[in-house]
C-alpha cells in the first residue's frame, strides 16, 4: 500500500477514551461510520480521545505503558517492527484517509488553513463519523471553538492535531466542553507523560474526598501574623473552599469569601486561607505551604460533600493581620487538629452538610467551643509536599 501523509511523514498513533467525570479508560476499537446529531450530551457522557503520532520508539513505549495500544503507521515495515516488541493494534494513514488492517476507512483528515476551509467542517458535510483536523495557520483557539459549537450534540468524533501537550490541553478545553480529542504529534515522551498527568487530574477532580466531622475544642485570639489571601481564576460557590491546616495530618475546610455581607462586597474568587506557615492541599495528593503559592499554580477546591475540582491561582496576597487559633478534635477518633486564621468576620470554616442549624459556614469571629466543622484526615509525614512513611511528631 502506498502511504503518504498531508501533515508530515509517516508516524504512529495511539488512542484511548477517558470519561470527563470518571477515571475509567477504554482502548479505542471499531469506529462507527454514521454521523448523527441529537440533544446535547450530559457532561458525564462526554469522553475524550487521544491519538499519539510519532516515529520515536520511546514515545511508543511510554504510550503502551499507559495502556494506549492502538497505533497508526505510515508503513507496514514500522508496524511489523513495533508489533514484534509490543502488543499493539495498527491503523494506517493513506493520503487523507485513516484505514484499518482490513483497508476499511475509519477516519478522514481535514487540513484547515483558511476560514473558508473551516466552514466546510460541518456535521452534514462529513462522510465519516471520525474527523482529524490539522490547523495549518496561526489561529487555533477560535477555530476550535467554532468546531465545538458546530458539532455540539453530535455523536461524531472530531480531533485536532497538537504539537505538544500544552496545545492539546487548549483543544480539549475549547468552550469548556473541548473537542472530542487530540492527535498528539510529538517526538518527546515528556509530552505523553504530561498529557497523561492532565487526564489524571481531570479524572481525580471528579472523585470524592472523605471529610471528617470535628468539634471545636479551643478558640483563642493570638496576635499579629502574616496571612495569605489566595485569589483564584474561577468563581467558587457557597460551601466550597480550600483545605488548610497547621498540621498535614488534618486540614480544615476554609470557606471562600463568596457570601454577601452588609459591610463588604462578595469576593467569590478569594479564600482568606491562613498564615504563611500553613499547609494547603494541591493536586496529586500533595501539600504546599501557603507562602509557596504563586500565580499559575494549581490548588484543589472542595465542597461540603467532598467533591473537588482543580483551579488556578491568579494572585497571592500576604499581609500582616490579627490571627485567631482554632483547635478541633475529630468526633470519631482521637485526632486533634489546629489552624490559624485571620480574625475577621469574612473568614469562615465550613460546617457538615447536615446540622449546624442549616449553616454552610461559621465565621471565626462567631466560632465557639462545641461547634462542628469539617476536616480532612491524611498522612502527617511529608517531604516536599509528598506523603511519606516515617515517624513524625507535630505539636
Amino acid at each position: 500500500m502506498a502511504v503518504s501523509s498531508p501533515v508530515g511523514s509517516a508516524k504512529s498513533l495511539a488512542c484511548f477514551h477517558t470519561s470527563r467525570l470518571a477515571p475509567q479508560r477504554t482502548v479505542c476499537s471499531r469506529l462507527p461510520s454514521i454521523r448523527m446529531c441529537a440533544s446535547l450530551a450530559a457532561p458525564s457522557e462526554l469522553k475524550k480521545t487521544v491519538w499519539v503520532w510519532t516515529e520515536n520508539r520511546q514515545v511508543m513505549t511510554a504510550a503502551v505503558e499507559r495502556g494506549w495500544g492502538t497505533f497508526l503507521f505510515g508503513s507496514k515495515e514500522l508496524s511489523e517492527d513495533w508489533s514484534s516488541t509490543a502488543r499493539i493494534h495498527p491503523l494506517f494513514i493513506d493520503g487523507l484517509e485513516i484505514l484499518d488492517e482490513g483497508n476499511q476507512k475509519v477516519a478522514a483528515i481535514s487540513v484547515i488553513s483558511s476560514p473558508s476551509e473551516l466552514q466546510l467542517i460541518q456535521p452534514e458535510n462529513m462522510e465519516l463519523q471520525n474527523t482529524v483536523i490539522d490547523f495549518q495557520g496561526d489561529w487555533q483557539v477560535i477555530p476550535a471553538e467554532n468546531i465545538v459549537a458546530a458539532f455540539q450534540g453530535c455523536t461524531g468524533t472530531v480531533l485536532a492535531v497538537s504539537k505538544n501537550s500544552t496545545e492539546a490541553q487548549v483543544f480539549l478545553e475549547a468552550l469548556e466542553q473541548g473537542l472530542d480529542g487530540v492527535v498528539l504529534k510529538v517526538e518527546d515522551m515528556d509530552d505523553i507523560i504530561k498529557l497523561k498527568d492532565y487526564f489524571d487530574r481531570r479524572n481525580e477532580a471528579k472523585s470524592q474526598l472523605q471529610l471528617t466531622k470535628a468539634t471545636v475544642s479551643k478558640v483563642e485570639v493570638v496576635g499579629m501574623g502574616d496571612r495569605v489571601c489566595v485569589d483564584l481564576c474561577s468563581i467558587m460557590r457557597p460551601g466550597e473552599g480550600l483545605l488548610v491546616g497547621s498540621y498535614a495530618r488534618g486540614m480544615f475546610l476554609v470557606h471562600s469569601e463568596c457570601l454577601e455581607t452588609s459591610y463588604i462586597a462578595s469576593r467569590p474568587f478569594r479564600v482568606n486561607a491562613g498564615p504563611v506557615h500553613a499547609y494547603v492541599t494541591v493536586p496529586g495528593d500533595k501539600t504546599s505551604y501557603l507562602s509557596e503559592l504563586r500565580s499559575g499554580r494549581e490548588v484543589i477546591v472542595v465542597d461540603q460533600n467532598g467533591l473537588w475540582r482543580t483551579l488556578i491561582v491568579g494572585r497571592v496576597k500576604i499581609e500582616s493581620r490579627p490571627l485567631i487559633l482554632v483547635e478541633a478534635k475529630e468526633n470519631s477518633g482521637s485526632g486533634t487538629y489546629s489552624i490559624f486564621l485571620q480574625n475577621a468576620e469574612t473568614v469562615a470554616l465550613i460546617t457538615p452538610d447536615k446540622g449546624s442549624g442549616g449553616r454552610t459556614a461559621i465565621p471565626v469571629t462567631s466560632l465557639k467551643v462545641g461547634d462542628e466543622v469539617l476536616v480532612r484526615k491524611q498522612g502527617a509525614a511529608r517531604h516536599t509536599g509528598i506523603e511519606i512513611q516515617e515517624f513524625i511528631v507535630e505539636k
